[in-house]
């Protein structure tokens, strides 16, 4: 019998890299053709991984939450092939697996951001994703340090932050790691980083000595007969040196102490529930947005009446026609495609000091799970697709996040998000920016109220369709100019749609 080496295959261009997080099958299990051997997690998407052949899983190289390099072998299956045939080696590509046939269900999401900030590239000396990299190697500045280690693996994150901090190579290999097999973790660099920080400002001198100045005597008026005689044949006497002593200096004040959240207390009733991998990466995303970018939110509330009217007349004909049921997201979807062609700024990322200009209009839609988290799948260039094409992209997307079929891929290179406050009856929302992105819209939800309307016969109260928009954006490069016409833009395109359009 054969011996069939199992490999974990290739997720995405960016992925180098994958945690074990269950072993679906277990040494002495039946394997069949595509039957899931193991569960592995991403810092983007979980998948399963198929066995290609069928027989008996013999061997486990790995164990639970191990690190598995891409196109390392992580299972030996015994194969019912004759035993001179040649060991079976998985290809290295794995063409991704058809997804299921979409389920007519509405794009429910609210806000939020998944972890764009540890994209792994392909190969551990790539440092094309990082954005702007280019634009730094052609500025004639002072050289980034060379990252390039064969002895130890350090991922695309890690070399980032490294760069930023001007850490030497040689630095780097002295940090002690947590990760697997001793592997350098973003945390581990960090708080590497706050130790050094602590360390030099505790043993930091004042750049200048105390001086200990003498109260001036008293000042009296002089009578002129008290005046001395004037002599001008002896020298002025020299200021005399104070006598050796101990030098009086003020005590040095305490170093400001960091502020640590207060434990939270738990009583005997409490149910501590652990965060989960995903849970945990949401968590700190969120924190460090809210560190890296001042948010700034600006509101719009927007009439989409004849929206509304439209879609109802047509909603059920392009059903029937397309097989795909249209939402709003779509249309939220195009409208803000057409606001980042009018205002291509919004459309930006940052790296340092520079502004990076996106070229291409990458749109990311928060996706509620079944679990509790979320994720963000991103539509490609969406200023390219028509509303057909939108509706099929959204319904496609959320429907995969929701089954967890989604590749790495689907959730990596966003430029603007929305979310769809709406969904939970929310009337508008203060989202978080998704890093490196500089805004996000959070879409509310559609509520007939009375309205004051212009009509010929002048001003009128009707009963319209109104929602607000929220945008939140990075006031590091997005003013309140710039944000404000923005998410009026937005708003002018769905007030303005046409009832006449045909889908």
């Amino acid at each position: 019998m054969a011996r069939y080496q199992l490999l974990l295959p290739k997720m995405g261009e960016s992925v180098a890299e994958a945690t074990v997080i269950k072993w679906v099958k277990n040494p002495g299990d039946k394997v069949n053709a595509d039957d899931a051997v193991m569960e592995i997690a991403t810092d983007k998407v979980d998948s399963d991984v198929p066995s290609p052949v069928a027989g008996k899983l013999v061997e486990q190289l790995y164990k639970e939450n191990d690190v598995v390099q891409v196109g390392a072998v992580i299972a030996i299956i015994e194969t019912d092939e004759p035993e001179t045939a040649p060991i079976v080696a998985q290809s290295e590509e794995v063409a991704p697996q058809p997804p299921e046939e979409p389920k007519i269900a509405n794009s429910t999401y609210h806000e939020t951001v998944p972890f764009t900030e540890t994209v792994k590239a392909p190969e551990p000396e790539n440092l094309s994703n990082i954005p702007g990299i280019d634009q730094l190697e052609k500025k004639s500045s002072p050289a980034v340090p060379s990252f390039k280690s064969e002895a130890r693996f350090y991922s695309p994150l890690v070399r980032n932050i490294a760069a930023q901090e001007g850490i030497s190579i040689n630095e780097l290999d002295s940090i002690p790691g947590t990760g697997s097999e001793g592997r350098l973790t973003k945390d581990d660099l960090l708080n590497y980083l706050q130790a050094k920080t602590s360390t030099v400002a505790q043993h930091a001198k004042p750049s200048f000595e105390p001086v200990n100045v003498q109260p001036a005597e008293e000042v009296r008026p002089v009578k002129e007969a008290e005046k001395a005689p004037v002599r001008t044949s002896e020298p002025a006497p020299q200021p005399v040196a104070p006598a050796a002593g101990p030098a009086k200096t003020e005590a040095p004040k305490a170093a400001p102490v960091e502020q640590q959240p207060a434990a939270a207390s738990v009583s005997g009733a409490d149910e501590i529930i652990e965060m989960d991998r995903m849970r945990r990466l949401i968590a700190d995303h969120m924190v460090m947005s809210k560190q890296t970018s001042p948010h700034v939110t600006s509101f719009v509330e927007a009439d989409v009446t004849n929206l509304v009217l439209w879609r109802e007349k047509v909603k059920n004909s392009f059903e029937k026609r397309e097989g795909e049921k249209i939402t709003f997201t779509p249309i939220f979807i195009e409208a803000v495609a057409k606001a980042i062609k009018d205002f291509p700024m919004i459309n930006v990322s940052v790296n340092g000091t520079q502004i990076i200009k996106k070229a291409a209009i990458n749109i990311s839609m928060a996706t509620a799970l079944p679990n509790g988290n979320l994720i963000v799948p991103v539509i490609k260039k969406a200023d390219e697709l028509n509303l057909v094409g939108l509706t099929k992209a959204v319904n496609d997307l959320a429907n995969r996040a929701r089954n967890g079929k989604l590749l790495p891929d689907d959730v990596k290179e966003g430029t603007f998000t929305i979310t769809n406050v709406g969904s939970f009856g929310n009337v508008m929302g203060t989202p978080i920016i998704n890093q490196p992105q500089v805004a996000i819209l959070a879409v509310g939800a559609i509520k007939k109220k009375p309205a004051v309307i212009e009509t010929k016969e002048g001003d009128m109260i009707a009963i319209r369709h109104m929602m607000f928009l929220s945008l939140s954006y990075d006031h590091r490069v997005v003013d309140g100019a710039l944000g404000g016409s923005f998410v009026r833009r937005v708003a002018d395109y769905l007030e303005k749609w046409d009832n006449s359009r045909e889908v």
